[in-house]
This record gives C-alpha cells, structure tokens and sequence, in this order.
C-alpha cells in the first residue's frame, strides 16, 4: 500500500504537468497555406528541382521496372529507341491541405513535362506529354527532449493522377510503338519521381524549416536594447503551421535583463481565416518593449523659458491655494516630473491603454532645494498601435490625470483636485511629446519582408498585439 507522502508526491507531478500543458507562449507565428506553398516553392528552385526532372534517367527505368517474361519484351522495344529524355519539365503551383487529424499536412505538388525519344522507326522525335503528382505529408516530430520540427512523413505518386499521351500523331506504326513506349513508362515513371524527387522535397523542407527559424531569430531592435525570439515548440493545426516562440530582452551590452517562456498568463491565438500569416506577441512581452523605449527618467522644465503660458496658468491655480507661494515663483521656476517606473500598457478588444505613476515636483526657483509641493499622480492615455510599411509605430493620445494625491507640501495641505487642470495640461505640454519623441523610431518588424510582404497591419486582443500582412 502505498504511503501518504508517495501519494502527495504523485498528486504534486500530475499537479505540475497539467500546469505545464496549459502554459501559453510569449509569441506564436501562424504561418497559413500561401505562405507555405510560396515558402517550399522557393526551396524546391534553389534546389534545382525541375533540373532533377530533367534529368530522369527514363531508359534504366524502364528496364528495371520489368523482369522475368516481361524483360525479353521490355528489351525488344528498347533496342528501338536511340535516346528518350526529358525535354521540358515545370512544377506547377503547389496546394496545401490539412488531413483528416488536423495535426498533418498534404502538399500536391503537380509536375507537368515533355519527354522525347528518337527511333529509327521514324526521322523525327516523337514527343510524349506527361502528368503526375507528388503527395508530400508534413508532420511535426519531437525527440522527446521536448525539441520539435518539421518532417517528411511520406512522399508518393498520387494514385490515378498519372497521364502521358502523345503530343503529335505520326503513322500508325509510330504511334503503336510510342503506346507501347508509354505502357513502359506507367508503372516505372512513379517509382523514378519517387527516389529522385523526394529526397529533394525532404530536403526542401528541411531548409524551409531552418529558414523560417532564421526569420524568427533576427533581433527587434527596441532603442538601445533588443527583443529575440526563438523555437519554443512547433505544431500543425489544420492547414496552418505554428511556431510557438520564446523570447528575451537584453541591453546595449548583450546582457539578457527579462526572459519570456511559456506562462499561465492569457494568449488569444485568432483564426487566420485568408490572412497569409499572423505574428501574435503577448502583452507583458509588450510592456517590456515599452519599458525598454521608455525608461524611468526625470524631467526638469523651466517654465518660464521654455512654456511661459503654461507658467502663468500654474501661478494663476497656485495663487488660489496660496498667494504667498504664487509670489515666491521666480523667472526661474521649475516643474520636475519623475516617472520611477515605465508605463504599463493594458489591453483590451480593439482598444489599448497606458497607465502611468507620476510624481511632480514643483520648485519656486532654481535655487531652493525644497520644493513648494510634490503630487503623486496616476495618469492613462490611449495607446494607438499603427504601421507605416514594416515598421510598427506607437502614439500616446492625450493624457488623463486620473487620481491625483499630496505627497508633501510647503505651502499648507490643500486638495490637490484644485490643481488637476493645469497638472494634466503640465503632462500634456511636457511628458506626452518627450514620450511620442522616444517612440516615434518605431519597431521594424523584419519577418514581413523576409515572408515577402511589403507592409504590415496590426489590431489588439484582449491580452495581445496581433500583425498581420497589410492587405492590398
């Protein structure tokens, strides 16, 4: 019977590897059909492909595929045949399509070519038109260490999908002998597409495979820090491949200051639908990008210089709570605003904010080292999220002083709400542009051109930011 401690320990494992299934990535690329066929497409011609096809070498084909009785017979035409090659060879587009488990995906590839053989039959070259389709399965596998990547599970002729026929009509002994030719070619032609073509498939996905992780590895430059990604784990989702993605933050020195890994924290992952792609990046991810372009500093403004009606307007609120203190601001006057932390963006369905702790401190001159108030002071502006091209750009629109509190005072306690007016104009006049200034560099996002898209859209969830290509 087992003990009350191994039965806690038991409950405490299952415990944690239901925690650990739930986790949630930092980011997830979903990459969609059209970006998969055009992706393996421009693998297949780096790898010369169609050079492949061209060079079937039909002839051993045609003789290895026979045997016994046959071989006599397969030997009796062949000896009329001088040459027989590919003349022309083109794959047409590819189609992707999920499988019936939705964890696998079927890529046709249709191959259209002209082959040629010359007989003594007949002067010139008779020529024969042939169509097939290669059935490439796709698959995730895991080594069991929890790393994860794209296979070639099966490569094969699709069944029934092979025609040849004769491109020109000759004599009737001509043409018996091309039918005779071409009844050869049906049982050896899927056999050669085989073992020629698939290695070049499997190694077109694998490259495609190494290729994606490249694009996703390219650092996001954040000012003077970066964000990088990188392989969390892969999966297939009906016709849409998915790469959950890690991440971290590092300095101008390289040192990492924040790791991102799976999280309970919430991820709405949305449909593609017909979008080519998404990249979906989750919030405190986020407010580390922003923490990053908009570190904690202190402002200092002389007012009278630098915002003179904004100057009278503070003397004049000022004034109301106490004359005295009004009349002690000198030309030199000084507002000081000190952000201890970053801003933190909150987000919701369609729509994003960004809240604030603020404190402000108000000096009579350059002189005095004590100043006449200081306010603590909670703050929220709207987040606009918006792209020009590939670069991702963020506005903060207005500004709102939401709680305002005393924190110290020199001139007597007074309520601080008497002064929300011209503090939210302060943060408006002062805070807001220093802010839009430091983000207005805005954030490329490389993966769209290196996926072949030109410009990017963006829309928010509730708990993240989703880009997606722009739509023309």
């Amino acid at each position: 019977m087992a003990s009350p401690w191994t039965f806690t320990l038991i409950c405490g494992l299952l415990a944690a590897s239901l925690v650990q299934a739930t986790l949630l990535p930092p980011a997830v690329l979903s990459l969609g059909p059209e970006v998969i066929k055009e992706k393996l497409t421009e693998e297949l011609k780096e790898h010369d492909a169609v050079s492949i096809l061209q060079q079937l070498p039909l002839l051993d084909a045609m003789q290895e595929s026979s045997d016994g009785i046959m071989s006599s017979l397969v030997n009796s035409i062949l000896k009329y045949i001088v040459w027989l090659k590919v003349t022309s060879a083109s794959i047409l587009q590819l189609q992707v399509q999920p499988l019936m488990d939705g964890q696998e995906l079927m890529v046709k590839i249709p191959l259209d070519m002209v082959a040629g053989f010359n007989t003594p039959l007949v002067k010139s070259i008779v020529e024969m038109h042939m169509e097939t389709e290669v059935l490439a399965i796709i698959q995730v596998e895991s080594n069991g260490q929890g790393h994860a990547r794209l296979i070639l599970s099966s490569c094969s002729n699709s069944q029934g999908s092979l025609r040849i026929s004769l491109l020109h009509k000759l004599s009737f002994l001509v043409n018996s002998f091309a039918n005779k030719v071409m009844n050869l070619l049906v049982p050896a032609l899927p056999k050669l597409v085989k073992s020629q073509l698939c290695p070049v498939i499997q190694t077109s996905l694998k490259d495609m495979y190494a290729d994606l992780l490249r694009l996703v590895r390219v650092p996001v430059s954040l000012g003077f820090n970066r964000l990088e990604f990188d392989l969390l784990s892969s999966a297939i989702k009906s016709n849409v491949i998915q790469l959950s993605l890690k991440a971290k933050l590092l300095d101008s020195q390289g040192q990492v200051t924040n790791w991102f890994n799976g999280s309970s924290t919430s991820l709405t992952i949305p449909s593609l639908d017909s979008t080519p792609f998404s990249l979906i990046v989750r919030q405190d991810v986020l407010n580390a990008a922003m923490a990053a372009l908009l570190p904690p500093e202190e402002l200092a403004v002389l007012l009278d210089y630098v915002l003179p009606e904004l100057a009278q307007q503070l003397k004049s609120s000022i004034k109301v709570i106490n004359e005295k203190a009004a009349d002690q601001l000198g030309p030199t006057q000084i507002v000081k605003i000190l952000l201890q932390e970053s801003p933190k963006l909150l987000l919701s369905q369609g729509t994003a904010k960004v809240a604030q702790l603020i404190i402000l401190e108000m000096f009579a001159t350059n002189e005095v080292r004590r100043p006449l108030f200081t306010l603590g002071i909670e703050a929220s502006s709207e987040a606009q999220f918006y792209t020009e091209g590939d670069q991702l750009m963020l506005n903060l629109n207005e500004i709102s002083a939401d709680r305002i509190q005393l924190m110290n005072s020199g001139i007597g306690l007074f309520n601080p709400e008497l002064l929300k007016d011209i503090v939210t104009e302060t943060l408006l006049s002062i805070l807001l542009p220093n802010e839009n200034g430091k983000l207005r560099s805005g954030i490329p996002i490389s993966v769209m051109k290196d996926l072949g898209f030109e410009a990017a859209a963006c829309s928010v969830t509730k708990d993240a930011l989703v880009l997606t290509p722009a739509s023309s």
